[in-house]
């Protein structure tokens, strides 16, 4: 809303002027003006993504495995990760997109799932930004509309001031003011605090001077201290409340004095769907802190009907005057945790809100709509600006909303854990098959002397395995209820025992199958003829054996139960096998194999894809 100025008063760069004019002199240029330390914290805000970290050790990981296993291999090389990752990124982007939610920044798609504290603005985010009437005091007036019909008539539409519009619009009967011809009007200035209109009645010509403004001024226009006292009460009490007051007056000698008619109350109304979206996120483990401008008790008043915490402080009595943002003192960074919010804040103070919280542990979003909430917006893990924000602010933010509300934000968090949810199980997969493959060539070289692999079969093999793969970002996966992050060391130890496992599985068959062929009759339901064959028969098992891990991966409990791969996985799966199983019996690329090794080495698979499952499970269970 916009604020008054008086006489040596400082304006900020940057301001619009609403109403008045007046001679000013520059005290501060450049980065010493609010805009200059505001743009300074957008230039220091930011910090590294999640993702690029969790991305950075994965491929450590497997790098180190690979050099402790000393070889080299096409398929052990992670080509498919960054551009699942990439894909499945994209597509949450393209569905948050149809929810009224822009991203400008991928990887903060999955710091969204990850958020445990949203800082929220609550003009026009929790609150409809539209100021509102509610109760009317009388003090010399019949009914509110008498008091409502005055405060129309010291309005002027045109300007279309909000003030002006929330009473034009509580009035009833609106054809009254066209009885009114107004002769003169004169504006809220700083000094007078009050707007007055000079106005003629068209059927009586009786005159009259309509008064609205600051309560404590519309008060002095009686003489009878009882009124002016009951005025100021009123107007107490309505501030504990966190409401607005106006006083309204009305005077038939020119606005030097008159009688009072009563004081109106305003507030910005909650929007419709801001409760239901706060208990969502206290639901899903998202802490919601209420930062404003607006004065403490209108934020505790908001907070209250909202259903939040009323632990809200004045940020600038809280906020030392020399305050580093970058390093805030430790009691603070104490009563920064407790908060359930801070009104009265200036850029610094988001600024240094968001970053304590994050040196904390903290993942946090942050909303905004303004140039002062550029470093703020930046800084966070998921700066969002509201619909109607400046361009600075959605320079800034990493999601942009399209429509007003906190509603957009919790629909954009849900979406974002699913999109975890599909990259965690896609890691977990590449790294316990490439495991897999390393240690096969690797042991069966020292072991056997035998290469379980052709070149031309790997080169297969990547492509049917990595290909389908990619349909993953459209799965179907469980949404977290808390808050989930990048747990290097539980997916790390989960994709390396499960691919341990996976190793056992596949020399369990090289071996029979080595076996088989260096004692023919040795082992009477599975023969092998040649080594040539048995290489066949490996490359057939990583195929299978690798997408059958992929639904083991995917769930933290049974394969079979909800939810369901999504239709264009496992058909791309589906696919991607028969076309193996008719390479593997038709020859293409590989040496022919019978339909019923073909069936076996199904078999197989699938009986220790119920094991690995088991494995799984018990793996989630410890590490709970």
């Amino acid at each position: 809303m916009p604020v008054t100025k008086k006489v040596g008063d400082e304006a900020y760069s940057g301001s619009i002027v609403k109403k008045g004019e007046m001679t000013g002199v520059v005290i501060a240029t450049g980065s010493n003006t609010f805009f200059g330390k505001t743009a300074k914290l957008v230039a220091s805000a930011g910090g590294k993504s999640p993702a690029q970290e969790a991305m950075f050790k994965i491929g450590n990981f497997l790098i180190i495995v690979a050099v402790v296993l000393a070889v080299i291999m096409v398929a052990s090389i992670p080509v498919a990760m960054p551009t699942v990752f990439s894909i499945t990124l994209a597509l949450g982007a393209l569905n948050l997109s149809k929810k009224k939610a822009i991203v400008s920044r991928l990887a903060s798609i999955e710091e969204m799932a990850g958020v445990d504290i949203l800082c929220s603005d609550k003009t026009g985010t929790l609150t409809k930004n539209q100021l509102t009437l509610g109760d009317t005091t009388l003090i010399n007036a019949k009914d509110a509309q008498d008091v409502i019909k005055i405060g129309a008539l010291a309005s002027r539409k045109e300007d279309n001031d909000p003030i002006d519009n929330a009473v034009i619009k509580a009035l009833k009967d609106q054809s009254v003011l066209a009885d009114w011809t107004m002769e003169k009007f004169i504006p809220f200035d700083p000094v007078s605090k009050r707007i007055e209109a000079h106005l003629i009645n068209n059927n009586t010509k009786e005159e009259l001077w309509a008064i609205k403004g600051a309560p404590q001024v519309v008060a002095k226009l009686s003489s009878d201290p009882d009124v002016q006292k009951k005025v100021l009460d009123t107007t107490d009490a309505l501030a504990k409340r966190g409401y607005r007051a106006l006083g309204v007056a009305e005077s038939k000698d020119q606005g030097k004095t008159g009688t009072i008619l009563g004081v109106l109350s305003m507030f910005d109304p909650p929007r419709d769907d801001s409760k239901k979206t706060i208990d969502d996120c206290k639901r899903e483990g998202i802490s919601v802190k209420m930062i404003t401008g607006d004065d403490t008790a209108i934020a505790i008043e908001t907070a209250k009907k909202l259903g939040m915490g009323t632990n809200i402080y004045n940020a600038t009595k809280v906020f030392p005057k020399n305050l580093d943002p970058d390093h805030v003192p430790a009691d603070l960074e104490k009563l920064i945790a407790q908060a359930d919010g801070f009104a009265r804040v200036f850029p610094e103070h988001k600024y240094a809100i968001v970053k304590t919280l994050q040196k904390q542990g903290h993942i946090v979003a942050m909303t905004g709509d303004g140039v002062n909430d550029a470093p703020a917006l930046k800084q966070a893990d998921c700066g969002t600006a509201v619909a109607g924000a400046t361009d600075a602010a959605r320079s800034a933010a990493a999601l942009i909303l399209t429509s007003p509300g906190l509603s957009v934000i919790q629909t954009a968090i849900t979406e974002a854990r699913k999109i975890f949810a599909r990259i965690t199980s896609y890691t977990i997969y590449r790294v316990a098959l490439t495991m897999n493959i390393m240690f096969l060539v690797v042991l069966s070289s020292i072991l056997l002397n035998f290469q379980p692999l052709t070149a031309i079969m790997i080169v297969v093999m990547s492509l049917l395995d990595d290909l389908p793969i990619m349909t993953i970002a459209y799965d179907n996966t469980y949404v977290s209820k808390k808050p989930i992050r990048w747990q290097m060391k539980k997916i790390l130890t989960t994709s390396s025992i499960l691919g341990v496992f996976a190793v056992i599985q596949s020399m369990l068959l090289l071996f029979i199958g080595y076996m088989s062929v260096k004692n023919p009759g040795s082992i009477s339901i599975f023969q092998v003829g040649n080594l040539s064959q048995l290489q066949t028969i490996m490359f057939l098992q990583l195929v299978a054996g690798g997408h059958l891990l992929l639904f083991v991966t995917r769930q933290t409990r049974w394969f079979f139960e909800r939810p369901f791969p999504a239709p264009i996985l496992f058909w791309a799966i589906v696919i991607t096998q028969i076309f193996a199983a008719c390479a593997c019996y038709l020859g293409w690329f590989v040496p022919r194999i019978s339909l019923w090794m073909i069936c076996e080495i199904w078999i197989y698979n699938i009986a220790w894809m119920f094991i690995l499952n088991i494995i799984r499970m018990i793996i989630e269970k410890v590490q709970k």
